[in-house]
């Protein structure tokens, strides 16, 4: 058997049967009882532990057995006020019983009578006549020390005076003795002390221990954590509420100063209208403002949208027709393009009134209150673009986020995302009525993307568009919706909320449908507002190297730098995010006087976050970059356009 001389005072319950097996030997007994010193017994105890394999001192030895006692009279103790339940104090009450039970009674008298020993002496018999003696008073009533227990003590050859302490009740009285009387002397006053003890013979009081109940202290405990948790979320409610009432004063006092820069705008326009307006007479007197990029020094000659003159000769022309310009044909050029530097002021005006539109988070919202998107769109063929325009609207910011798509697709656009709600009914026989009964919880609806070209399909796209009309909620056509407009444009035409995002090829198309010419590819301007006037005014979003945003009466050029790189489902981005922004647009401007279309604050809006995340995303992954690492871009890049 190996030593263990690294335990240090951690006693095993292996290594404490042990040493009790030892102690409670017979001739350790005797030895204790007899004329022996305490310590020298413990080093036999500790000698003997120590060839069963525990390394431990004579003291350890002697501390580890007045505890177990001491447990043991706790046990005994208990055995009657806690129903028996002693072994939950005493783990070796049975060895402890075993062995105290065969002991003498060891007798105090003897203990004041002798009045001399060794320190040695003393403390051993502390130790072992203490415990003795409160087993006797729990087994013979409240006698605390009877008068016929025998106390042996082991006497020096050399007389030491020491002094004996005898306690009685709560008093103390110490007797000094001088070796030098003799033993006479000693035995008189130990008879004395004897005759004194016996004819007071005090009850001893018993110990007062701590009884507190499991109950008792699991109530107390429950209580205070209830306590403290209500205490926590109270101050939690409290601090929510504070972060809500500091944003909400943010929001007021942005919209405060929108208002104010409104208010000077319209006085500075007013107050000298030459200055902020510039005519052309080639343009038709119905014609309205045109928002656009063009430079004040007139280095691109791009005013006009029916021909386009020399820079030179159309300053000229500018400058020479001010003084009799007509009012009702002033066209007014506010330079709101994105990406000039020199007009940067002008260009906030824009991004501000995107800002406006973004809703506050707040606690007090509830699921679904900041837009509940659907998505018709997606085929066994085109699974990825419904996908794309469905977490764009997520990322941007929409709570909830519904495909409707055919039985084959929805599988496949379920495995890419579990946030997206995919509903497998576009090919279904009641494919509208399906649809339909979902319309009342959607905010807005994006048709088109991974539709298809299939005329039962095309069919059910047309139908679904004109319940959504009923509906008056902002619809975004793009992709093959865009075929569905070509073939038949009465689908959307003359819905305000009604918003398209053609490419220039999709635009080509919807241009020679309805103009049944070709197009001017020299003016996209002049082009896109024909196009948006043919449709009742709808909003157009041409999209290419500037985005053309227009309503048929003004033009928003948005030229975010984005990059080179025109990967598939870019326009699945914009489209998804643009239906989430045309909700808010149109729910910001609800009971307000509408200064600016807010279907085209929302085209800027996609416009700007798509160019944003493009840039972005090629500027970590260049040429690889696809439209999975652009949509990785939105939070970084919406923060940084609408929230900084």
């Amino acid at each position: 058997m190996h030593a263990n001389t690294t335990r240090g005072f951690l006693w095993s319950d292996v290594e404490t049967r042990t040493l009790l097996n030892i102690w409670g030997e017979q001739d350790i007994q005797i030895a204790l009882d007899g004329n022996f010193r305490n310590s020298f017994v413990y080093r036999d105890v500790a000698r003997r532990l120590g060839a069963m394999g525990f390394e431990r001192t004579p003291e350890q030895c002697r501390v580890r057995v007045k505890s177990l006692k001491r447990q043991y009279l706790l046990a005994k103790e208990g055995n009657i006020r806690n129903n028996g339940q002693y072994h939950k104090i005493c783990k070796f009450y049975d060895t402890m019983e075993r062995i105290l039970s065969n002991r003498p009674a060891i007798d105090p008298q003897e203990l004041i009578d002798s009045g001399t020993g060794g320190d040695e002496t003393a403390d051993g018999m502390e130790d072992e006549g203490e415990d003795a003696q409160d087993t006797y008073s729990e087994s013979m009533g409240e006698c605390p020390i009877p008068a016929e227990t025998e106390v042996k003590l082991e006497y020096p050859t050399v007389p030491i005076p020491i002094p004996v302490k005898v306690t009685v009740g709560n008093n103390s009285t110490s007797i000094r003795q001088s070796s030098t009387t003799g033993t006479s002397m000693r035995q008189n006053n130990s008879s004395q002390a004897a005759s004194t003890f016996t004819s007071s013979r005090p009850k001893r009081p018993r110990k007062r221990r701590a009884n507190f109940p499991m109950e008792k202290l699991m109530e107390q405990f429950l209580e205070q954590s209830t306590q403290a948790e209500e205490s926590f979320y109270r101050i939690e409610e409290q601090r929510l509420q504070a972060e809500d009432r500091r944003r909400e004063s943010e929001h007021a006092r942005e919209l405060h100063m929108l208002q104010m820069l409104g208010q000077m705008f319209s006085s500075i326009s007013s107050a000298s209208p030459v200055s902020v307006a510039t005519l052309s007479r080639t343009v038709p007197p119905t014609r309205a403002p045109v928002y656009s990029s063009a430079s004040p020094n007139c280095p691109r000659g791009q005013t006009s949208h029916l021909r386009r003159p020399s820079p030179q000769a159309d300053c000229f022309s500018q400058q020479s027709q001010l003084l009799n310009s007509d009012p009702q044909t002033l066209v007014f050029e506010r330079y709101l393009s994105f990406g000039s530097t020199s007009h940067r002021g002008m260009d906030d005006d824009v991004v501000s009134l995107v800002k406006s539109i973004v809703p506050p988070l707040t606690s007090k919202k509830h699921k679904g209150q900041d837009g509940r998107i659907g998505i018709i769109g997606g085929c066994q063929e085109y699974t990825g673009a419904p996908y794309f325009a469905a977490i764009s609207a997520l990322k941007v910011g929409a709570d909830l986020s519904h495909v409707f798509c055919t039985r084959d697709a929805a599988t496949v656009i379920k495995s890419y995302s579990p946030e997206l709600i995919v509903h497998p009914v576009l090919d279904s026989p009641n494919a509208v009525e399906e649809i339909e009964k979902w319309l009342p919880r959607l905010h807005s609806l994006v048709v088109g993307p991974g539709l298809g070209r299939e005329d039962a399909l095309l069919k059910t796209a047309k139908e679904v568009i004109e319940k959504s009309k009923s509906r008056d909620i902002p619809i975004v056509i793009d992709a093959d919706g865009l075929w569905l407009v070509s073939q038949q444009p009465s689908v959307i035409q003359g819905y305000q909320k009604g918003i398209l995002t053609p490419n220039f090829m999709e635009f080509t198309r919807l241009y020679e449908a309805l103009h049944h010419e070709p197009m001017d590819s020299s003016d996209h301007q002049r082009s896109a507002m024909q196009l948006s006037v043919a449709m009742g005014n709808l909003t157009v979003v041409l999209k290419g190297e500037e985005d053309v945003i227009t309503d048929g009466s003004k033009v928003i050029l948005c030229s975010t730098r984005g990059s080179g790189r025109r990967c598939g489902g870019q326009g699945d981005l914009l489209s998804g995010s643009l239906g989430v922004l045309a909700h808010w647009a149109y729910a910001s401007s609800a009971g307000k006087e509408k200064s600016v279309n807010p279907s085209m604050v929302a085209a800027f809006g996609a416009c700007s976050l798509t160019r944003q995340c493009n840039s972005q995303a090629f500027r970590h992954h260049g040429r690889s970059t696809t439209t999975s690492d652009m949509i990785q871009e939105i939070g970084s890049a919406f923060k940084k356009l609408f929230e900084s």
